[in-house]
């Protein structure tokens, strides 16, 4: 597969932004977030458009590659529907994308979470095969910018427990000063 090795900057098309706002707005009313404390509409409604973001963001650097890319899915699904599919198909290989909004890395450090609490579990965690892509959305400045990190395997993540106490118990954490410091990361 045509990949890369450093983080590649792609400035979404206001097409993209668009789709993304137009799916979290449909997508949050179908969600239910209370076993990890969620129920702020508007924070749910976020976290979905900037994974869009972010999927968006994966797809552009690997078509520029002119590599096949299938997703992001902006099927809004209900109850037993909704599934942890991979987020997009990169040469038919699954991909996972987890983005986070860089005024967040601010306050937190600059992470990705991962589902790990008793009642809902990201199935990746289990599949230390799967090729997950890590984004940060520039969300401070004005370009629509994405900053995109190379491929990795789930087993080459190395998960913590997340900063944010709520968290904790609820999620695991990859932060990007963890990867770099074990060589994950350049």
């Amino acid at each position: 597969m045509a990949t890369f090795r450093t983080p590649q900057v792609i400035h979404l098309p206001p097409e993209s932004m668009k789709r993304a706002a137009i799916f979290a707005d449909a997508v949050t009313s179908t969600v239910n977030y209370r076993d990890s404390n969620q129920n702020v509409r508007q924070k749910i409604r976020d976290d979905h458009f900037v994974s869009k973001l972010g999927e968006e963001a994966v797809r552009m650097v690997f078509e520029t590659r002119n590599v096949k890319v299938e997703g992001p899915d902006y099927t809004v699904y209900t109850g037993k529907k909704k599934s942890w599919e991979a987020d997009l198909k990169v040469n038919g290989l699954e991909v996972a994308v987890k983005t986070q909004r860089r005024s967040a890395a601010n306050r937190y450090g600059l992470s990705w979470t991962f589902q790990d609490s008793p009642q809902r579990r990201d199935p990746i965690l289990d599949m230390p095969e799967t090729w997950v892509c890590l984004v940060v959305y520039e969300d401070l400045k004005d370009s629509h910018e994405c900053l995109v990190y190379p491929l990795r395997k789930i087993k080459q993540l190395i998960f913590e427990a997340p900063r944010l106490n709520k968290l904790i118990g609820k999620k695991q954490a990859v932060y990007l000063e963890t990867l770099q410091k074990r060589g994950v990361f350049k």
